[in-house]
């Protein structure tokens, strides 16, 4: 493993400004698969009757309990029956789908001796289909073994996609992420042989999805299309995605949080996420999301949400190396107009990204972070970043442990280790109470409306289901604020939608 702390850290920026735009050279040349898109509603029906078409012996759909309850699997299933295909469920995947369960789904698609995948739900469903095909391809290698780049030498069987949330765009990328509880970390599997073959945008099974849900995966797909644009690997092809993805998030994501019934704005939200999906997948991440994988990893903090809570700060310190790609973005954001002063634009893309996340409810600060864990944080991060993402100005060590501080929540930031241990013995009487702000309050009421629920006992007609299920891996039962990955129901079903859709990354 590349050990960077041994090398000074300005040698060190410049040597790894030049070892990734090396690396953007071969990346620019990789051929990297694109899924065939059905768009539109009914585009999950259609995408049963395609599968159904290939002749597969069977599938498997991997989905999460809320899926199957609000039965959004039913036009995928009803395709597949009338083509003929027989099919099984496992439906156990959880927010941010942890080793063990990943194992289970691979223990259940090699009982029944399937040859093909089908995902249904957010990015957690997508990337547990993604990892459980290629693992079950080669078996000889641990999910631990295969994280990294093509580390499995058999090819997977096939992946479709029908994401019921807008924000991962993991219908179309090469990655695969779930979570290492044991190491409190994520695992990222690459490999251009994931992509899925197929992907159905279908705008009616994502109406029911709950607003602070829609909030976070739609500033999700906003950070992929920002950080692929603002990276040195971007090229034409992926700035003219992440610019076309970023306009149509600050023209529908608003509209699709307050009425989540509008398919026209939901059903451009889920092109903006695929385009993101698209642009980032050549043209990679930066520091919002290596800052973002620690949050999850260590607090469990959906992707989507730790996204939106980072990017802010991470534009703010990129900004003096990015200035004229920002006044692109707020041109397309249509926040300007060209041929005004650059650093005017990209000071109101700044702003206007600050703004998107008030109207969202987004917190500004992580309430879990705590100041004892920022200096583990920010090496992991730096690590991450440093050994595979492009960024355009890089972090000193220092300066990333002061942007995570600035996500410290008010009394954490506040007050020094004494005070904090006087208040805890409760001496109220002598500190005035510090109250969170309403936005933060009202995002965690929404969270805690997203308790998972139980699993329905009956299986769906036509499916066969894993002989004997272990109990899905449980996290811890903190209040979070809005998840980024998650199932979607219909309106009718928002509200019960609201209060057990289990929050949920790429």
């Amino acid at each position: 493993m590349m050990n960077l702390d041994l090398i000074p850290e300005s040698a060190r920026a410049a040597g790894l400004g030049a070892l990734m735009k090396g690396a953007g050279m071969v990346t620019r040349f990789l051929p990297i698969p694109q899924p065939t898109l059905l768009v539109g509603p009914g585009a999950s029906a259609r995408l049963g009757q395609a599968v159904a078409g290939f002749g597969h012996d069977k599938v498997l759909i991997v989905t999460d309990p809320m899926i199957v309850k609000l039965g959004l699997l039913q036009p995928l299933t009803a395709a597949l029956q009338a083509g003929g295909t027989p099919y099984a469920v496992f439906d156990e995947i959880t927010p941010d789908a942890p080793i063990p369960l990943i194992e289970r789904g691979i223990a259940a698609f090699r009982e029944h001796e399937c040859d093909a995948l089908v995902a249904v739900g957010g990015g957690s469903s997508m990337d547990a289909a993604k990892a459980i095909a290629i693992a079950s391809a080669n078996p000889g290698k641990s999910l631990r073994r295969l994280a990294g780049y093509f580390k499995g030498l058999q090819s997977p069987p096939p992946v479709y996609a029908v994401p019921t949330t807008a924000g991962t765009g993991s219908e179309v990328t090469v990655a695969a992420v779930i979570a290492d509880p044991e190491r409190q970390s994520k695992l990222v599997i690459v490999d251009t042989r994931l992509v899925p073959k197929v992907a159905a945008l279908d705008p009616s099974l994502m109406t029911g999805l709950p607003p602070a849900i829609t909030a976070a995966t739609g500033m999700d797909a906003l950070t992929h299309a920002v950080e692929a644009f603002l990276g040195q690997w971007a090229t034409p092809a992926t700035d003219s995605l992440a610019l076309t993805a970023v306009g149509l998030i600050f023209e529908n994501l608003r509209t699709a949080y307050r009425d989540g019934a509008d398919l026209q704005a939901r059903e451009k939200m889920a092109l903006a996420s695929t385009y993101a999906g698209m642009a980032f997948t050549r043209a990679n991440v930066g520091y919002v999301h290596a800052i973002a994988h620690q949050f999850g990893g260590r607090y469990h903090t959906p992707h989507g949400l730790a996204n939106a809570i980072v990017l802010p700060q991470v534009l703010r310190f990129s900004a003096p190396a990015v200035t004229e790609r920002l006044a692109q973005l707020a041109v397309r954001a249509r926040l300007g107009e060209e041929g005004m002063n650059e650093e005017v634009l990209a000071e109101r893309f700044l702003d206007a990204i600050d703004a998107l996340n008030r109207d969202l409810g987004i917190p500004t600060t992580l309430a879990a972070l705590r100041e004892a864990d920022i200096p583990a944080l920010a090496a992991a991060a730096l690590h991450e970043a440093h050994t595979g993402y492009p960024v355009p100005r890089y972090m000193t060590r220092a300066e990333c442990e002061a942007l995570i501080r600035r996500l410290l929540p008010p009394q954490a930031a506040g007050d020094p280790p004494a005070k904090k241990a006087a208040a805890r013995k409760g001496s109220a009487k002598n500190t005035p109470a510090k109250t969170a702000p309403a936005k933060t309050a009202a995002a965690k009421s929404a969270a805690a409306k997203q308790a998972p629920a139980a699993k329905p006992a009956a299986t769906k007609p036509g499916a066969t289901k894993p002989a004997a299920k272990k109990p899905a891996a449980k996290k811890p039962a903190a209040a979070k604020p809005a998840a980024s990955k998650s199932p979607a129901g219909k309106p009718a079903a928002r509200k019960a939608a609201a209060k057990t859709s289990p929050g949920t990354a790429g």
